[in-house]
């Protein structure tokens, strides 16, 4: 798998390079755009990313979460679904106890 500093080594740093350059300096390149890649003896141990990208890479990956969802449940559906009542049958409860105990524990404080 190739890596973001096999692709960039321009933009990796060693530790030593990286405490050489500072963390004032790290930030100054992160706010312009500029990931960094730190690497501990020629292994890659750290990145340093701007917010907008880290926040940007958050959000990519609740998109692909969700669309790995979606598409599981595309290709495991049979078209087969249960009613709500022989849901809570198979459980053993039936709904009109269910909905007398929610209402005893709301009465009583406990929702």
């Amino acid at each position: 798998m190739t890596t973001f500093a096999d692709v960039h080594p321009a933009r990796t740093l060693s530790v030593t390079a990286a405490t050489g350059r500072g963390v004032a300096g790290l930030v100054k390149d992160a706010e312009r755009g500029e990931d960094i890649i730190v690497e501990r003896h020629g292994r890659a141990v750290a990145a340093v990313i701007s917010v907008k990208h880290f926040d940007e890479l958050h959000r990519v990956r609740a998109d692909l979460i969700a669309a790995s969802l979606v598409l599981a449940r595309e290709l495991s559906d049979t078209g087969n679904r249960t009613d709500l009542d022989d849901a809570i049958a198979a459980f053993g409860f039936d709904r009109a106890e269910l909905e007398a105990e929610l209402e005893a524990d709301i009465a009583a404080g406990r929702e």
